[in-house]
């Protein structure tokens, strides 16, 4: 099996990726925002095939992890395909939901009204898979016992605020760093950074894994609701 790119490597991959998609569909004619949108969705999934080939032990386990990786993207897809954008909120419980992780039983989620882009609503839905994922075959939500915390705030920021956002999963067993760096890594460190200007931090603690990311709320990103306008406007994709 093929080994895992380093970290500068899988940048300079998706990097010759977008360039490669660019040049074709400047030749096909396309428009520009459809060119842009057909881009970035080809340039996601080159990526998503390739490195779940990479990190998968055998044909089984690459099936498996590859359809829960696309059924991801294909939900989010959706909602913003029917309401423009996506609302944070809804994102992380749907995500946790498909895997039967009740908000409420074993999630708690907390955090202001927070609407996405498609595009990062797309990355930022790839992530909470891979974390949703390992937290089940791993990690803390394996366990009867297990829960996951995910909790976000909007900072201040330099030229815009930023959506700092943690995943917790307490009440589990010490967690190790993997020996190989694998596809949900690579999302975490490396797609979230190329694609959303975000920071991500694992930590490995004795009661389980915690993700804190930092990610640039940027009008092209998303925005922080103002939640009496957004009650009288009436727009919610929950």
């Amino acid at each position: 099996m093929t080994e895992p790119l380093d970290r500068a490597d899988e940048l300079a991959a998706l990097r010759a990726d977008n360039a490669r998609l660019r040049r074709l569909l400047d030749e096909a004619g396309m428009p520009d925002s459809l060119r842009h949108g057909v881009r970035n969705t080809m340039a996601m999934l080159r990526a998503i095939v390739r490195r779940s080939a990479e990190s998968a032990d055998d044909v089984e386990a690459y099936a498996a992890h590859l359809d829960g990786r696309l059924n991801a993207l294909t939900r989010v897809q959706s909602k913003t395909d029917m309401f423009g954008e996506a609302d944070l909120h809804s994102l992380i419980s749907d995500e946790l939901m498909v895997h039967l992780v009740r908000e409420g039983e074993q999630a708690e989620i907390a955090g202001p009204r927070v609407r996405l882009r498609p595009k990062a609503a797309m990355i930022l839905a790839l992530a909470l898979h891979e974390l949703t994922s390992n937290g089940i075959e791993h990690g803390s939500l394996a366990l009867p016992q297990g829960r996951v915390t995910v909790s976000w705030r909007v900072e201040p920021g330099g030229p815009a605020p930023v959506l700092a956002l943690t995943w917790e999963e307490p009440a589990g067993t010490g967690v190790k760093e993997p020996v190989h760096r694998g596809f949900g890594t690579a999302v975490l460190k490396d797609m979230l950074a190329y694609e959303l200007e975000a920071r991500s931090v694992l930590t490995y603690e004795p009661d389980g894994l915690r993700c804190a990311m930092l990610i640039p709320l940027a009008a092209w990103i998303g925005y922080r609701v103002d939640t009496e306008a957004a009650h009288g406007a009436g727009n919610d994709d929950d």
